[in-house]
């Protein structure tokens, strides 16, 4: 059974096939991706590698955790796994606030209780 890696910190230049090159002095490389921005393309300075074996996946982690590569200095660590985000709009998603305008103080909404 394969394991994913995350690597951080890498270099905004460094491409897919520069981990899988890489990567595979430790081990058979099954896959190898740098995560871009979805808006610019850009990379977002991290990635993930797939390695065939757990074993693989060891090495890779002893031998380039901390590690120099195209200028910056590796984090290398089993990936966890991706943590499923609701949907729905932000700050909670939902629920009528009455539309009045906002903030504290500024008039409208309801007279005080006492």
């Amino acid at each position: 059974m394969s394991t994913r890696l995350y690597v951080g910190n890498l270099n905004f230049r460094t491409t897919g096939d520069e981990l899988r090159e890489l990567f595979s002095q430790a081990g058979e490389v099954e896959n190898a991706s740098v995560v871009e921005d979805r808006d610019t393309g850009r990379s977002r300075g991290f990635g993930f590698v797939e390695m065939a074996t757990s074993e693989g996946a060891t090495a890779a982690i002893e031998q380039f955790n901390g590690k120099e590569f195209n200028g910056r200095t590796l984090t290398v660590n089993e990936a966890r796994p991706r943590v499923e985000r609701g949907g729905g709009g932000g700050y909670g998603g939902g629920g009528d606030r009455g539309g009045r305008g906002g903030g504290y103080g500024g008039g409208g909404g309801r007279e005080p209780r006492w």
